[in-house]
């Protein structure tokens, strides 16, 4: 009852990627790096182990950035000629690729990191992928001219992904789509219709995550302004509590989103965001177990998974290394309570 796991990233190594930066530029090159990335998987798999967490990631060690760590290996994506756009309906502004034509996947995109991982942690694995929607919202089309078909030719790749990460070995599958905080009105027309063709066939379980953002200033300065309640989620809920995908990760330590929202996901597993990567301070076990017990209160404790708010990649790696602990020791306080 009540297993923990994190939203996906972890900090990477100072010998791996510059340290505290999104998007930080890689310190190796080569077969250098290649080796390097998998020697930080098994410092993130390891680190996740000792804090007690059930379900691990691989800390998404391999990719410079959740999105364009996919895209490397999709055909159709030009990374020479990056132009500035407005993303997360123009919160801040990223370069980005363009896609200059039909999307298909160039081979593999993350086996050698996944099959790492499986072969070296007897824990269930749990595996992200970027959100069609969110990759949609991250890149600037000359193409499809069409969101929505765009977003169903990048659900395809994903989809080959998936099939290949579940013969990998992976026991959980997660597409991360924050962009369904933002486009609330796409979700319902065309956003789970994607996440749905991204899950085609997958016998292992499904799961979506959905937050206000990394801790990074212009996802901090939005939040301020969103006013007293948070109530974005009361919009997408129902229709991700009618979808197929099994499990729903949502934003809660520090958040103002209304706890009771958390019943609209009637039937699903709710992946409680018990955990600030937006702040260096370190909860404690105490505060941990009172979310959880705040969460349970309008979600069956059975469907409950103790976890982070977003990615922690951008963190200083002794603070996630506390909140890691953190987690893992609230969500323990929680089970003797309420098994």
């Amino acid at each position: 009852m009540i297993p923990t796991t994190i939203a996906g990233s972890l900090p990477k190594p100072a010998w791996l990627a510059e340290p505290n930066k999104l998007w930080a530029p890689w310190r190796l090159g080569g077969p250098e790096l290649q080796a390097a990335k998998l020697d930080a998987t098994l410092l993130a798999i390891k680190l996740q182990e000792d804090a007690g967490i059930d379900v691990v990631t691989d800390g998404e060690q391999s990719r410079q950035h959740f999105v364009h760590g996919f895209l490397e290996n999709v055909a159709g994506i030009d990374f020479a000629h990056k132009v500035e756009i407005g993303i997360r309906n123009n919160r801040y502004k990223a370069m980005v690729p363009t896609v200059s034509g039909a999307l298909r996947l160039k081979g593999r995109v993350h086996e050698p990191e996944a099959r790492h991982a499986r072969a070296h942690t007897t824990r269930k694995l749990r595996f992200t992928l970027p959100g069609p929607m969110t990759i949609v919202d991250t890149v600037a089309d000359q193409h499809y001219g069409d969101r929505t078909k765009m977003a169903l030719a990048f659900a395809d790749t994903l989809n080959a992904e998936a099939r290949a990460l579940e013969r990998d070995g992976v026991d959980v599958i997660q597409f991360d789509e924050p962009a369904f905080n933002v486009y609330m009105d796409e979700v319902t027309t065309w956003g789970i219709e994607a996440l749905h063709r991204a899950i085609d066939g997958l016998k292992c379980t499904t799961a979506v995550h959905i937050c206000y953002g990394y801790g990074i200033k212009a996802n901090i300065d939005w939040k301020a302004s969103l006013g007293g309640e948070w109530r974005q989620y009361e919009k997408i809920f129902p229709a991700l509590a009618a979808s197929r995908i099994n499990q729903v990760s949502v934003e809660c330590r520090n958040s103002k989103v209304p706890i009771s929202l958390l019943s609209l996901l009637k039937g699903k597993d709710v992946l409680v965001g018990v955990i600030d990567v937006a702040s260096d301070e370190i909860e404690t076990p105490e505060q941990v177990a009172a979310t959880i017990e705040t969460v349970i209160k309008h979600v069956p404790k059975e469907h409950v998974v103790a976890g982070t708010n977003c990615g922690m990649a951008p963190m200083h790696r002794n603070i996630a290394q506390a909140k890691l602990a953190a987690l893992g020791k609230g969500a323990e306080l929680a089970r003797k309570k309420f098994g």
